[in-house]
């Protein structure tokens, strides 16, 4: 077991954010996490990579505890991440700015070899832009770039927080085939927030719904998409399509 979350919980100010959240993840699985917006999505990434720390409650990570140790450490430990929001470095080109991920695969146990950065960056389809400086590639590109500095680490697991945002129609059919290939490429395990709906239905194994801050249901594409709750409390009467 790659992830196992146990009964997290994390408030600011006296509002609970995220109340008894329990999940686990597999080696190689996507996991979708859904929800309505501040159902604590991106709160639980935060939690796992160490940027905040639980009320209560514990992060397992191959087995050990996460719970406590600084952001750097868990990275080498094999935990990558990226952000709603792009954080890249803009003076640098996309290529020094994937060698900047791989600088954390140093010192990590990991079953799968991570790739150099030129190989990461062939991966997301970014190799012939990667001498160009961030600040002239478009934003699609640069959520590719920050992809590839992700998995440069050679990541066990993978956190992706909304990557599919700001992308048009074929961007995203692009960007959801490229989470596929990262799995294939390196078995990483990956739990993926997401919104748009048809391309988590289509990619991932299982499904975590929040709601409030609750683990509203958790189940594969095809459950969730027939759950009348989650489909009354987020879902609505949008159509989606299921491929597992």
């Amino acid at each position: 077991m790659v992830l196992k979350l146990v009964n997290l919980c994390k408030s600011f100010g006296g509002h609970q954010i995220l109340v008894n959240i329990n999940m686990m993840a597999d080696q190689g699985e996507i996991i979708g996490l859904i929800g309505p917006n501040g159902a604590g999505k991106s709160t639980l990434i935060n939690m796992i990579t160490g940027l905040y720390r639980p009320d209560s409650g514990s992060v397992l990570f191959s087995g050990q505890e996460l719970v406590g140790l600084p952001q750097h450490r868990i990275s080498r430990l094999g935990v990558s991440r990226t952000f709603q929001l792009v954080k890249l470095f803009p003076s640098l080109t996309a290529l020094e700015n994937v060698r900047a991920g791989a600088l954390f695969s140093q010192g990590k146990k990991s079953t799968h070899p991570p790739l150099d950065p030129i190989e990461c960056l062939e991966l997301v389809g970014m190799k012939d832009r990667m001498e160009s400086m961030i600040n002239h590639l478009t934003f699609c590109d640069r959520r590719r770039v920050e992809v590839a500095r992700a998995i440069a680490a050679g990541p066990q697991l993978l956190l992706l927080d909304e990557p599919l945002a700001g992308l048009n129609d074929s961007e995203t059919q692009s960007m959801t085939e490229v989470i596929g290939k990262i799995r294939e490429a390196l078995g990483t395990t990956i739990l993926w927030v997401e919104h748009k709906m048809e391309a988590i239905f289509s990619l991932c194994d299982r499904l975590v719904v929040l709601n409030f801050g609750r683990k509203l249901a958790e189940g594969t594409p095809r459950e969730i998409a027939a759950d009348k709750t989650v489909i009354d409390a987020y879902l609505g009467r949008r159509s989606v399509t299921c491929s597992k």
